[in-house]
Parts: C-alpha cells; structure tokens; sequence
C-alpha cells in the first residue's frame, strides 16, 4: 500500500522533472534557431555561436551560485527568479539587432535563468528530501523529465519556425516556461538547513566543504570527465542542424534527430538511475563516454542518409545527459547531501565551460572549413579521455 511519504516522494520527484523538462527543453532546441536568426539579422554563424557558446558558460556558472543560495535559503525562490530570467530573456530575442544584444538575451538572461531550474538545483533539493536509497533512482528520474521536454519541444519549435516564424517560435517558447512557477510551490518545503543529518551538520561550512572537493582527486576526476559530455552535448545541440543542412537534408530531420536523443535519454537516465544503485557509478560513466567514441566513429564512416542521423541521434542519447545521475550520485556519496547543489553545480559549470568551446569551436570550424570534421575528431579524443579518467575514482565518502 502506497504510504504518506511515498505520495510526496513522487510529487517532489515529478515536479522537479516537470520543470527540468521546460527549462531543458528550450535550452537544448536553440539550434533550430540558429540558421533562422541568421537569415533575419545577418549577424553571421560565428557571432551567433559565439553567443550560444557564452550561454552554454553562463548556464553552468548560475548552477553552483544559484545552488549556494539554495543550500542556504530553499530551492523556491532560485526557481521563481530563474524562471522570469529566462522567460524574460526569450520574450526579448526577437529585439534584438547586434552581436552584443543576442549575447545579452540568449548569452547571459535566458541562460541564468535555465541554469537557476536546472540539475543542480532541482537534484539537490529533491535528493535533501529523500533516503539514500531512493536517491540514484531520483537523479534519473528527474533527468529523464530534461530529455522528455528536448523530445517534445524541438518537433513542437520547428513546426511553429515552419508554419508562423521563429520569433512566434521564441514567444511561445518564453510564455512557456513561466509553467515552472507553479511547479516550483511543490518545492517549497525545501529547507536545507532542518533536513540534512546530523553528521553533515558538523562538516563544516561551504568554504571549507569546496576546498575540501577541489583538493579531492576523485573529485576533479569527474569534473575532467563531465568537461567532456559538456563538450559533445554543446557541440551537438548547436551544429547538429547545421551538419544536416552540409548533407542536403531538410530542417525536419534536425528537429527529429533532436527529437530522438531526448526520447532515447529518458531510458538512459532511468537506467543509468537504476544502475547506480547497483554497481559502481565510475564503471557506468566509463562505459558511457567510451561508448560515444565509438558511436561518432561509426558515424563518420556511415552513409549520411537521414536514417543515419535517427540511429546516430539515438544511439548517442542513450548516454546523452545518463551522466548526470550517476555524477551528481557520485557528488553525494564522495561529500553528501548537505552542499551537494553547490558542488554538483560546480561540476556543471566545469561541463559548460567543455560547453562553451564546443559550441564556439564549432561555428569556428564551419567558417573556417565548411565542414565539422576536426570537431568529430576531437569529439572522439576527448571522449576515449573521458572514459580512462573516470577510473581511477574512489567511491567512498571522503572524511
């Protein structure tokens, strides 16, 4: 019989991913917009991926603070004030006319905003009001919630850029994730300081705890690992569409191919969460990024036919954002629950600076060699790397 605890367990848990959804869902579809935005404001395909790539930064920079504030303060505030940063940010792209304003609406805004309703932060505050045994479990579930909105929000965008324009596009997207709002009420029992146990009470404050982490090399292990998943997934969500377009096929088949990854990572979160309760998570997040290696080898040699990008799409987002879970598991069970959204948020913004170069580098090699290769390349190095360094991981926590 379902008890009293179990009926919040799962309020928390499907709030937290409902929100992850809308706040993921417009974040990971913004390379629909890249080639229309383009095309309207002639601003070049290097300045708008220089601005997307600062955004990629600024997400996971607004992660470890926003989630310092919510270690202090509750999860409900961060999320109301990131949900009109981003919605504010949206609603004001169709504005703009210059680099500089494109970087200050989707680059900074909209970009806080999400990072202020995203893992750190929801995974935290669920993971406080949770037992350790439901944690793993949880992680993956709320990231499957961020895969489900990519895999209804990139079809939804393209159609709604097709049929009315990408600025009708950009204001449904922005008056939609006002939605997280009344979410983020079912959070608002999240206070940190009465839930955490008495043993990470007394384990000190917030600066010692991250100069605890940063001496840690379990710690910087997994930051070395997640620069590199921050660097396929930016590279990816931004020149993915591109890539289609080199190969003469249709922006529907972008949007699906977005489409695809985040219905193929809702198993993959739920089965990297499942997973992490049993064997050790450093395994799973080395055979993950092994896998991509492998994966983008295939898809070099491989036709590039549009079933070659749905079995690329979904192949790769099996492990798309799966890293999460066990990484934020690993977070928790290294320095526990008590700071776990700043330090977990700081793992992010390690993620979003590999982030950063791999959506910028990206457009850099678009205009500089008409093609992505070197960038496939370097996808593949990066990812045998991340894989190696994952190992050497002590799965204890650190006293």
């Amino acid at each position: 019989m379902e008890t009293k605890s179990t009926r919040s367990a799962w309020v928390i848990m499907l709030s937290s991913a409902a929100i992850l959804a809308i706040t993921m869902g417009a974040r990971q579809s913004t390379g629909l917009f890249v080639s229309p935005i383009n095309t309207s404001t002639g601003l070049g395909i290097v300045s708008i991926s220089f601005a997307l790539a600062v955004g990629q930064f600024v997400w996971g920079l607004a992660q470890p603070i926003f989630g310092a504030i919510a270690d202090k303060k509750g999860s409900y505030g961060v999320l109301i004030i990131g949900a009109f940063m981003l919605a504010g940010g949206l609603a004001l792209t169709p504005l703009i006319n210059s680099e500089w304003s494109l970087l200050l609406t989707m680059g900074i805004l909209s970009a806080a905003g999400a990072g202020a309703g995203s893992f750190s932060i929801l995974i935290g505050a669920t993971t406080r009001q949770l037992p350790p045994e439901r944690r793993a479990f949880a992680g993956g579930f709320i990231n499957a919630g961020g895969s489900f909105g990519q895999f209804i929000f990139a079809p939804l965008l393209q159609a709604i850029i097709s049929g009315f324009g990408w600025v009708a596009a950009m204001l449904t997207m922005a008056a939609t994730t006002l939605l997280t709002i009344p979410l983020a009420s079912m959070l608002s029992g999240d206070r940190p300081s009465d839930k955490v146990l008495i043993s990470e009470e007394n384990s000190g404050g917030l600066v010692e705890q991250i100069r605890q982490a940063m001496g840690n090399s379990s710690y910087l292990c997994l930051h070395a690992g997640f620069f590199t998943c921050g660097f396929h997934i930016a590279f990816l969500v931004t020149h993915l569409p591109g890539e289609v377009a080199l190969c003469g096929h249709s922006a529907s088949v972008s949007a699906a191919s977005l489409a695809l990854i985040g219905l193929f990572n809702i198993g993959g979160s739920l089965f990297a969460g499942s997973l992490g309760s049993r064997y050790r998570m450093k395994y799973i997040l080395a055979v993950m990024y092994g896998s991509r290696a492998v994966m983008i080898g295939l898809y070099l040699l491989a036709p590039k036919t549009p079933l070659t990008f749905y079995i690329f799409a979904a192949s790769l987002g099996f492990t798309w954002l799966a890293t999460v879970p066990p990484t934020a598991g690993l977070v928790g069970k290294l320095f526990g629950t008590k700071y776990l959204a700043t330090l977990f948020g700081l793992t992010l913004l390690t993620h979003q600076i590999g982030g950063f170069l791999g959506a910028w580098l990206g457009g850099l090699a678009m205009a500089h060699d008409g093609n992505y290769l070197w960038m496939w390349y370097a996808d593949i190095v990066l990812a045998a790397l991340a894989a190696l360094v994952n190992l050497p991981i002590k799965e204890e926590k650190v006293s």
